[in-house]
């Protein structure tokens, strides 16, 4: 009897501790969040598809979506959920080490070579194209994105990334809705403007941050500024990239940032 008493005891302690646990009350939901996905970035992967797999799923580099080339087959390597390792060092709108916070999507393409007439880029398939706006539209259907948080690996690491590159049809992605694009006319308005009175570096840098581009606020044309400057070009006028403060340039900075 005694020996049931002594283990009876310490049972009995057990039980009102669990007994004693709290509970999870979910009655109350906050309206006051929103998803943790805020951005998509797009790049191409400078490899074939078999290596492209092989980098992306083995590598020290992922994505959450992988599309091919022949066929243009669409490929999930990482769970939405997950954090993937496809932005690195970047930073746009004010966020910064963007793959906590965005989806990573690569196309397959060889992006560039350099030869003895000067850079040549390659383009995307009408399939490939055709296959990322049905992927952003399924995104889009479960996350409630910004259309100027669809952006490049470039815009967003404009010293170290050229992808997606030129060639990349922004112009088409913001016609569905995945990104901005200027109004011609409004363009050309504000080109007539800046050909006679070109806005200093302070200007641009201002009005470059506020597009969403991390670009420092020295005042001056130094190295950094113009990387920017090239980034932007590359998104919004393919046709020349240098990283020259012109007129041209200035219009469409001006004319995005007057969209609401």
């Amino acid at each position: 009897m005694k020996l049931l008493r002594y283990f009876a005891a310490p049972l009995l302690i057990l039980l009102a501790a669990c007994s004693s646990e709290p509970k999870i009350d979910k009655s109350f939901p906050s309206a006051n969040h929103d998803s943790r996905i805020q951005f998509v970035v797009m790049h191409y992967t400078s490899a074939s598809l078999p290596r492209s797999l092989a980098l992306l799923t083995h590598g020290e580099v992922s994505a959450h979506y992988l599309i091919g080339d022949n066929p243009p087959t669409l490929y999930q390597l990482v769970d939405e959920n997950q954090r993937a390792w496809h932005a690195g060092e970047s930073e746009w709108a004010g966020r910064t080490w963007l793959n906590s916070s965005s989806l990573g999507i690569e196309i397959v393409s060889p992006g560039y070579t350099d030869g003895p007439n000067g850079r040549v880029w390659y383009p995307y398939t009408e399939g490939q194209i055709n296959s990322l706006i049905y992927l952003l539209k399924d995104i889009r259907s479960r996350y409630k994105i910004d259309p100027r948080n669809y952006v490049g690996h470039s815009d967003i690491a404009p010293l170290r990334k050229l992808d997606p590159g030129p060639l990349f049809p922004w112009k088409r992605l913001a016609q569905e809705g995945f990104g901005i694009w200027p109004d011609a006319n409004e363009v050309a308005r504000y080109k007539a403007r800046f050909d006679v009175n070109l806005p200093s570096a302070t200007w641009f840098q201002q009005q470059l941050a506020q597009l969403g581009y991390a670009v420092p606020q020295t005042g001056e044309f130094d190295v950094t500024t113009v990387h920017v400057i090239a980034a932007f070009q590359m998104h919004y006028r393919p046709e020349r990239f240098d990283g020259s403060a012109d007129a041209q340039s200035a219009a469409i900075l001006q004319a995005l940032n007057n969209m609401k």
